[in-house]
């Protein structure tokens, strides 16, 4: 039987998020993400997105590290903390879905409340503290994965009550835990919310980690029969001296893609809003420019040897045309689809 055209037509559907959004958006900003996340695999499981969600004939796919991505726009880690939500994701037509932030052991979380929005920035910021199952449970769920067939990260970062001079024994564990299922590992250097955590993205440190966790990437590509891309994830928080330092690391350490940026602390452009000074990271479209700057000093530094995926403030088509012109290969989005739905996705395929 054809599907119904009407279900699929991105009018239809932003026309559909808008009216849910201000009922989700009337509860804590938490506790609407687990019940969203709970709706689209309910959703999948009936057949509902099958036919919201057809696959889309105008998506081209892309060659990057290796890896064919079936169109250019993917969902960035942090809102499938856990992996289980991939299939449903998958239909609502991203090319790829970037999992966690995961950690070797489970882990609870910074208190709550730990989750805001600034509507009017449509602004985003979040102390989550890498709330996770732990690396096998995600592991588990990515094999129970049954109908998506574009790309799958795990991003990957150490537990909290791990010290800094041990932060390479659970990036280790993570790294071989996931390497069977994943076909990309991105390691999270940047996150604001684990104490420490953004020291990693010292020069110094940075060579140490790369130089350990790609001498173990070879010896699992012997065993596995394959050769999964080791990424790593920056902040934009980072000086232009910085960045040319990182780059250099990253070129000599054979690193195989970077994903700039992760979220700010930088409250510059959100000033007036009563929730400006909740600590954790921003993100959203306050996050552009910065984003896009930063994306740009270090393609101009890898000159092409290194893909970026482009991340940080993309909220139209413009935005992500902006990222792949400042030397991105792939985007990916979270705040905007938060603020805007499944319509945006739709219509970043179609546009790149």
């Amino acid at each position: 039987m054809d599907k119904p055209a009407a279900l699929s037509h991105p009018r239809a559907v932003s026309d559909a998020y808008s009216l849910v959004r201000p009922l989700l958006f009337r509860l804590d900003a938490e506790v609407a993400h687990h019940l969203s996340l709970r709706l689209l695999r309910l959703a999948e499981r009936s057949g509902l997105l099958n036919l919201m969600f057809p696959a889309d004939p105008f998506a081209t796919p892309v060659e990057v590290m290796g890896l064919k991505f079936p169109n250019r726009v993917g969902l960035a880690a942090g809102l499938d903390k856990e992996g289980n939500t991939i299939d449903a994701l998958g239909r609502l037509g991203f090319g790829f879905v970037e999992i966690g932030t995961i950690t070797p052991r489970p882990q609870a979380g910074n208190p709550k409340p730990r989750l805001f929005r600034l509507i009017p920035d449509e602004a985003i910021i979040n102390r989550m503290g890498f709330n996770n199952p732990g690396i096998e449970a995600g592991v588990e769920n990515v094999r129970r994965s049954r109908h998506f067939d574009g790309v799958i990260g795990f991003n990957i970062g150490k537990n909290k009550d791990t010290p800094n001079e041990n932060a390479a024994d659970d990036y280790l564990a993570c790294l071989r835990a996931a390497y069977p299922v994943a076909d990309y590992i991105a390691v999270n250097l940047s996150s604001p919310n684990t104490p420490g955590l953004r020291d990693l993205q010292g020069e110094a440190a940075s060579a140490r980690l790369l130089e350990t966790l790609k001498r173990e990437q070879e010896s699992l590509a012997v065993r596995h029969g394959k050769t999964v891309p080791l990424l790593f994830k920056v902040a934009p928080d980072l000086e232009d001296a910085h960045i040319s330092g990182l780059a250099k690391v990253f070129l000599d350490g054979g690193l195989d893609g970077l994903i700039a940026t992760n979220t700010t602390l930088d409250r510059r452009a959100v000033q007036g809003h009563p929730r400006a000074n909740e600590a954790g990271g921003l993100s959203g479209k306050p996050l552009t420019t910065r984003s896009t700057e930063v994306i740009a000093a270090f393609s101009s530094a890898f000159g092409g040897r290194v893909p970026i995926i482009g991340v940080g403030g993309i909220s139209s088509l413009e935005d992500a045309q902006a990222k792949l012109r400042a030397g991105a290969s792939l985007v990916q989005i979270y705040s905007s689809f938060i603020y805007q739905g499944p319509a945006l996705v739709e219509k970043l395929v179609k546009g790149l």
